[in-house]
C-alpha cells in the first residue's frame, strides 16, 4: 500500500493523479445530471490530434487515465530499481513524456471504434419543425396555452408548446385541427403557429 500511494503522489504521476480526480470528478457530474459529455466539444479541436469522432471529455479521459497507468507502472519499477537523485529525475522526466505518447497512442486505437457510438450528426433541433404543419392536440390555442403533435421529416413525432399571436375567430385553432408552425421563441420555448388548411400541405398526396 506504501509502495502503492508513494508511486501515485510522486513526480512523475502525480501530475497525471490530479487530472485523473477532476476526470472522476466530472464523470460523477454526468451521471448525476449536473454536466454533459459533449460540454468542451466547441472549445477544444480533437480532430488536430487524430482523436476526433467522439466528445472531448471521452478522448480526454482516455487520454489521462493512460498516461496515469504508465506513469505509475514506471514509477513503480524505476522505485524498485533503488536509483536516486538526478538519474532518477531525469529518467522521472523521461517517463513523463514516454507516458504521455503512449496514452495518445492506444487513446487514437481505441477512439477508432468508440466514435461508432456518437453520430457525427447533429441531434434534432427544435428550429427544424419550423416551416411543419402539426395537429392542435388542446381544446383552443391563444397567446398563452396551446399544446400540437409534430411529425418530424424523419418520421418521429413530438408534443410541442404552441401560442397563436391573433387568432382568426372564424376559424379558431382547437383539438384536430391543423396549423402551421411558422416561427420559434427561444425564450418562451415555444412555437407560434396559423391555421393551415391540411388540403395545401404538399407531403398529403
Amino acid at each position: 500500500m506504501a509502495e502503492f500511494l508513494k508511486a501515485a503522489v510522486g513526480f512523475p504521476t502525480v501530475l497525471f493523479t490530479s487530472a485523473l480526480v477532476v476526470v472522476i470528478g466530472f464523470w460523477l457530474l454526468v451521471l448525476l445530471g449536473a454536466a454533459e459529455s459533449d460540454n468542451f466539444d466547441s472549445d477544444v479541436d480533437t480532430d488536430a490530434l487524430s482523436l476526433g469522432g467522439v466528445p472531448v471529455s471521452v478522448s480526454a479521459s482516455l487520454v489521462i487515465a493512460l498516461a496515469w497507468f504508465a506513469s505509475f507502472t514506471g514509477s513503480v519499477l524505476l522505485a524498485r530499481t533503488g536509483m536516486y537523485g538526478a538519474l532518477l529525475h531525469l529518467l522521472g522526466a523521461a517517463l513523463l513524456l514516454a507516458s504521455l505518447l503512449f496514452a495518445w497512442r492506444v487513446a487514437r486505437l481505441l477512439v477508432r471504434p468508440l466514435a461508432k457510438l456518437f453520430p457525427d450528426e447533429p441531434g434534432p433541433s427544435r428550429q427544424d419543425f419550423v416551416g411543419l404543419t402539426c395537429t392542435i392536440r388542446t381544446g383552443w390555442v391563444d397567446a398563452d396555452f396551446g399544446q400540437a403533435e409534430v411529425t418530424a421529416r424523419d418520421g418521429s413525432t413530438a408534443v410541442v408548446q404552441v401560442r397563436q399571436d391573433l387568432p382568426d375567430t372564424r376559424d379558431p385553432l382547437s383539438n384536430g385541427s391543423s396549423a402551421l408552425l411558422y416561427a420559434y421563441d427561444d425564450a418562451g420555448e415555444f412555437f407560434w403557429v396559423a391555421p393551415y388548411d391540411a388540403a395545401l400541405d404538399p407531403r398529403i398526396s
